[in-house]
Formats: C-alpha cells, structure tokens, sequence
C-alpha cells in the first residue's frame, strides 16, 4: 500500500519528495499494522466455508482493516497538529474538540487518501485475497 501511494504521488507531481515520503510511510505503517488484522477477521468469517467465501471475506475483512488502520494513523497525525490550539487536556470543551478533529480527520482521509490505493493498491488486495482464499482449501 505504501508502493501504491508512492507511485500515485509521484505520477501525480504532488507537493516535495519529503512529504511524498511521509504519505508513503503512513500507508505503509497502517497496511503492515492492519494485515493481521484483516486475516484475523477473514479467518473467523470464512472458516469452514468454500473458496469462494473465504475470497470474499479477506477482500473485505482485508479492505476494512487497512483503510482503517490507515484512516486512524492519519487522524492521530491530523489531531496531533491541531492539539496546541486545544482545550486543556479531558475537559468537556476538549473532548469535544478530540472527537470532532479525529471525525473531520477521518472524512477528510476517505474523500482524499482512498484514491491513492488505486490502482496497485487494489490489486495487492485482489492478490492477497486469492491467496488467502488458496491457503484456506
């Protein structure tokens, strides 16, 4: 995921190779962070079943897990940067302040990031499923 947001970036001439760098990490984190994850929850969903479940199940258990890993990396860095012009810590103006930057965060991720999944991204997915779907027979 981390190639895939990489080659998109740099196809794309978007902002400096650090900050291509930086985007390209936090892909890769949540991905590597999000594959366990993901074959932990097709797993429980496919056991037992056919091929053709357990192909669907890793693509959407695998899917989910990795945008949102992802999506929640970013929100931590998003709300990290917006924390200095926060309420004190735990108070009811703060809380406020922590769930709505982690939801703007989060929208912001799936109207801007998802994009930068296509089109290697999609088929790791479709790879990483097949062999899932192949080590479950």
């Amino acid at each position: 995921m981390g190639a895939s947001a990489l080659v998109t970036l740099l196809l794309d001439d978007w902002e400096t190779p650090a900050k291509i760098r930086i985007v390209a990490l936090l892909f890769a984190v949540g991905a590597a962070l999000a594959f366990p994850i993901g074959l932990f929850a097709a797993r429980l969903v496919s056991q037992g079943r056919r091929w053709e479940v357990a192909f669907a199940a890793a693509f959407v258990c695998l899917a989910a897990a990795t945008i949102g890993m992802t999506g929640g990396l970013f929100a931590l860095q998003y709300r990290s940067y917006y924390a200095e012009w926060h309420a004190p810590a735990f108070t009811h103006t703060w809380v406020l302040q922590f769930v709505f930057t982690m939801l703007i965060a989060l929208y912001q991720f799936v109207v801007l990031g998802i994009r930068l999944y296509f089109p290697l991204g999609f088929f790791a997915l479709f790879a990483a499923s097949l062999w899932f779907a192949r080590q479950r027979r």
